[in-house]
């Protein structure tokens, strides 16, 4: 480490050493997460709606804590939002997290309270540096400044003293003098509105920045590095930042972008960090670059339980059966489970919408398999993101392409009793052979799901993909029809329904009209 790197460093051994607890006292971490989050409810009306104190068991909190989506909690927020306190949090909120609506909603508002961020997104920030600097101590990353790229801030001003914006415009709003100081851009550049003028902004400020590390979802920071090269004129990002050595990347797979990054960064001493931070709370951060999965982060003041995928019906009310939930120490390496958090932000018992798979129990490591709504299990196939996007990956591997974006739905031939999922893809360099790249992914996506190679056995169930190529910008244009283009907003890459698919299949015949 160069000094700068090392002085910084030396405040992070005592936190190093906490998060190298969470082997031994995983289960005692989170009853005192569960212990914080019950004398914080029993000041609210929520917790005297359920009966909840600082001296309940996690029996009596998760018997008398219904599961909850959005829709059971949005009127407590909405409350919230006018300005009344005590609901559920202590005091009130000022900052909410905006996020993709439910079947009902536009939009989704998460609580954000001042005492969430700090103890939750921020130190999940701050862990993911230490660890990364643990891992390898000759990073000279404090001698650099971090590239970070969010979402559009757009603030809404909801009324009573209450705000809403995109996670990562309010991080970067909020964030402690340190991070502003080696972050580029600018704090009025990374809050810019209109997605167009703010990638333009962006790319004439970092151009010219000693940047050592990049931030973001990988699909975003894809274009504007792309940018970057046109507006420098340089072969690679290794040419422009010499000094570049770690991109921590998070809201989406990375392993459809992993080939297209190296040749955009051939830098043989770049690093890739995986990190989880949903709205709703910072969850897990690849600690170990031998290990599969991330660190799941128990002492962030929140509370996971997890529900077996196949218990969860979100149409159904209630949207699973009460005693399907089991804590952390109950679950089982290598099962799909959907998660539940309690968090400090004022969620109980909530179902934020991804599904993950323990890789390891010692130390408690998940990888992201999906979301409880995007995949595909209109056949029996139970076909999960996770295995989507490394059949992806290998195709684009076999036949030397590059995938941009992609969706998948499923196709009915009501009349034989069977089906075939249709792929549309959009391909930054395109295979030779489009018909080869679908056989490779109907062969690894086969590999890969024991379920989705039985309907595929003899055509018996499930016909082979069919595969649509996507003009160039498509997926980008549909976002932007949508108001959702750029920051953290992500193409749903798996559907049990068509509309996605078809709403994307209209424009292109529109265009071709």
């Amino acid at each position: 480490m160069d000094l700068k790197t090392k002085l910084v460093y030396q405040w992070a051994k005592m936190r190093i050493r906490a998060i190298e607890s969470y082997r031994d006292n995983a289960r005692e971490i989170q009853l005192k997460q569960l212990k914080r989050l019950l004398g914080r409810l029993e000041r609210t009306e929520f917790g005297r709606r359920h009966a909840l104190t600082r001296n309940c068991s996690y029996h009596d909190f998760a018997s008398r804590t219904p599961v909850q989506s959005y829709e059971e909690v949005k009127a407590d927020v909405e409350r919230m939002i006018r300005g009344e306190r005590d609901i559920l949090i202590p005091g009130s909120c000022r900052w909410y997290a905006k996020s993709s609506g439910t079947t009902n909603d536009k939009s989704k508002y998460i609580p954000v309270p001042y005492t969430h961020l700090h103890d939750c997104h921020y130190r999940g920030g701050g862990d993911a540096l230490w660890l990364y600097l643990r891992n390898y101590p000759d990073s000279r990353f404090f001698s650099t400044k971090g590239l970070v790229l969010g979402g559009s801030h757009a603030p809404i001003d909801l009324g009573s003293n209450s705000s809403a914006g995109d996670l990562s415009a309010i991080l970067v709003q909020h964030m402690p003098a340190l991070g502003a100081l080696m972050r580029v851009p600018s704090t009025k550049t990374l809050l810019m509105d209109e997605w167009g003028a703010k990638m333009k902004a962006i790319v004439r400020e970092v151009a010219s920045a000693k940047v050592g590390s990049l931030s973001g979802v990988p699909s975003w920071m894809m274009v504007m590095l792309k940018e970057v090269l046109d507006y420098t004129g340089a072969d690679n990002i290794s040419e422009v930042w010499p000094s570049l050595e770690v991109f921590f990347h998070g809201g989406i797979s990375f392993e459809p972008y992993r080939e297209a990054y190296q040749e955009l960064i051939p830098s043989t001493t770049m690093r890739y960090e995986e990190t989880y931070n949903a709205s709703e709370g910072f969850v897990a951060i690849q600690d170990d670059p031998s290990q599969r999965g991330m660190l799941l982060m128990l002492d962030y003041g929140t509370f996971y339980e997890f529900v077996p995928v196949e218990a969860i019906d979100e149409s159904a009310d209630p949207i699973c059966d009460p005693t399907a939930p089991i804590p952390l120490w109950e679950v089982e390496p290598g099962k799909n489970y959907a998660i539940l958090m309690s968090t400090l932000g004022g969620l109980y018992r909530y179902l934020i919408g991804d599904t993950v798979q323990f890789t390891s129990i010692n130390p408690y490591r998940i990888i992201i398999t999906g979301r409880t709504k995007h995949f595909i299990n209109a056949f029996g196939e139970e076909l999960m993101v996770a295995n989507a996007d490394r059949a992806i990956a290998r195709a684009s591997y076999e036949t030397k392409s590059k995938v941009a974006e992609y969706t998948a739905a499923p196709h009915f031939f009501h009349d034989e009793g069977k089906g075939r999922h249709d792929w549309l893809i959009e391909f930054s360099t395109p295979p030779a052979d489009i018909d080869t790249f679908a056989r490779v992914l109907d062969e690894e996506l086969q590999k890969l799901n024991s379920d989705y190679e039985a309907k595929r056995y003899m055509d018996m169930t499930l016909k082979p993909l069919a595969l649509q190529v996507a003009p160039s910008g498509l997926f980008h244009r549909w976002l932007d029809e949508k108001g959702k283009l750029g920051g953290q907003h992500k193409i749903p890459r798996l559907a049990n329904s068509r509309k996605h698919l078809d709403e994307l299949l209209g424009m292109i015949s529109q265009t071709n009209a």
